[in-house]
């Protein structure tokens, strides 16, 4: 993975992360890299420096205020309501429909599954973060 910093055309500057350079150049070309502020695909690569930590820094904690939301939305999520993985879309779709009790899920839907949901009424919302729970 490599991160650069990045810079609409209207002067916001914001971070992404990336497989590769050419990973970047290929969703950079396809429009699917837009500013973080004013959803501007007009996106280049920032003047950046390298990033040395004076000590070792722990890759399983929270590093910034951002980072330390997400992890707190992810505790609460989880703590929160069932993992149904894959199933998502099916289990969404029958508790909509009363043909199972309702209760808080989250999980893993293909993105026409998702479309499909919403243009149907369904009340569903993406998450942040990957989930990394494992169905039963």
């Amino acid at each position: 993975m490599i991160r650069y910093s990045l810079r609409c055309e209207k002067g916001h500057d914001f971070d992404g992360w990336f497989r590769s350079s050419e990973g970047f150049e290929t969703m950079r070309a396809a429009g699917q890299v837009t500013c973080a502020q004013c959803g501007s695909a007009d996106v280049a690569k920032a003047l950046m420096a390298p990033s040395v930590p004076a000590e070792k820094a722990r890759l399983d904690a929270p590093r910034n205020p951002a980072e330390q939301a997400l992890e707190k939305l992810r505790e609460h999520v989880e703590k929160n309501s069932d993992y149904v993985g894959l199933r998502f879309a099916d289990e969404a779709r029958a508790m909509h429909e009363g043909d199972r009790p309702t209760r808080a899920i989250h999980g893993e839907a293909r993105p026409e599954e998702a479309r499909k949901l919403i243009e149907d009424g369904v009340p569903v919302a993406p998450l942040p973060f990957i989930p990394r729970q494992k169905a039963n």
